[in-house]
């Protein structure tokens, strides 16, 4: 999730392990420097994008790596912060905080390698959105009440509290994932079905099936009561993809998102999409392969975005509509033209691209 998210929480978790054991302040620096630890793999660069993000949330975020740090982690803030507390009980809460970070992580749907460095697979849930103020604001909360007022249940209540939402997350992601299994044709495997959590929320849904010859993208809103999802069909070319795994960079990303990603064959350029995040065709890891002149594939670049003007307050509108249960298509539209949508994102700079 969002480093302030990471930072709220490792301070929490540090508090509730240290208990009074130290300054309340010291718990709490040591929770918010530690829980962003694992994410200063981001200062790591790779010679194309696709490894930039594939490599993200990789050794760093690994189980095993995390623990090992523990260990001089402890030992280094015993030296410096003259606390009171044992070697023990110091690893105990760095130890805490380091493994809550990819275990969060993991409930977004991008992909941690917790295995590292034993198996590289990536695990995601999609069961909260990276940005969720409804997780955040009761840690925060809990730790300027517990800061302020030298009390600790401030800061357990709302730990618990936001902990708990993660379940709602989770039952939520389940009870909307049955419901569109229901809706589709009989034989659909689960496996081809990816419930996400939209923006800021747990209450709608984003979802995509992966189908032979397309797939389909769709919403479902808590308050839709069972109604009929309502799909935008995009063309999705089985043979391309399956033909274009010898190129590394493809069968890298198609590796890395379990196959939620559509390759499109424009003039002089393959379009490589992570369908599990964005909106299609704006999707927000989408790279371009250039063709050159004997028909070979140039290293991939990531395109920019799609600016819109009023993008954002139109999508918020439309997650606010349909979070109350209104089928609305003010910014999702299903009937957008596929064909002119590709050829415009085609012709689209790559990041960092002058033209």
């Amino acid at each position: 999730m969002d480093s302030l998210s990471q930072m709220a929480l490792g301070a929490a978790v540090s508090i509730a392990v240290f208990r009074r054991r130290q300054p309340l302040w010291q718990s709490a620096l040591l929770g918010a420097v530690a829980g962003t630890l694992p994410d200063l793999d981001v200062l790591l660069h790779f010679d194309d994008p696709i490894s930039e993000m594939t490599r993200h949330r990789a050794e760093s975020h690994g189980l095993f790596y995390l623990t090992l740090a523990c260990w001089p982690l402890a030992w280094l803030w015993r030296k410096i912060s003259g606390t009171q507390a044992s070697f023990r009980r110091c690893w105990c809460a760095i130890f805490a905080v380091l493994i809550t970070h990819p275990l969060l992580d993991t409930l977004t749907i991008y992909g941690t390698q917790l295995a590292q460095p034993f198996s590289d697979r990536p695990y995601g849930t999609g069961s909260v959105f990276v940005i969720d103020p409804l997780y955040t604001v009761p840690l925060l909360l809990g730790l300027v009440l517990t800061l302020r007022r030298q009390r600790l249940r401030s800061n357990d209540w709302m730990l618990g509290l936001s902990t708990l939402y993660l379940g709602f997350g989770l039952l939520a992601q389940l009870h909307v994932k049955n419901l569109v299994l229901a809706q589709l044709p009989a034989g659909t495997s689960s496996e081809a079905v990816l419930v996400t959590a939209t923006p800021f929320n747990t209450l709608v849904w984003q979802v995509i099936v992966l189908e032979p010859d397309h797939y389909r993208e769709g919403f479902y809103a808590l308050a839709d009561g069972g109604k009929p999802v309502v799909w935008r069909l995009w063309p999705r070319d089985q043979a391309l993809l399956r033909q274009s795994q010898h190129n590394q960079y493809i069968s890298q990303l198609t590796r890395f998102s379990h196959g939620f990603v559509v390759l499109t064959e424009t003039p002089d350029v393959l379009l490589l999409a992570d369908l599990r995040m964005g909106l299609a065709p704006n999707y927000s890891f989408h790279f371009a392969l250039r063709q050159n002149a004997d028909g070979s594939l140039q290293p991939p670049c990531q395109l920019s975005s799609v600016a819109i003007q009023g993008e954002i307050g139109m999508a918020l509108r439309w997650l606010y509509l349909r979070a109350s249960g209104q089928q609305t298509t003010a910014f999702f539209n299903p009937q957008i033209n596929t064909a002119v949508a590709l050829t415009q994102l085609a012709q689209q700079p790559c990041k960092g691209e002058v033209r």
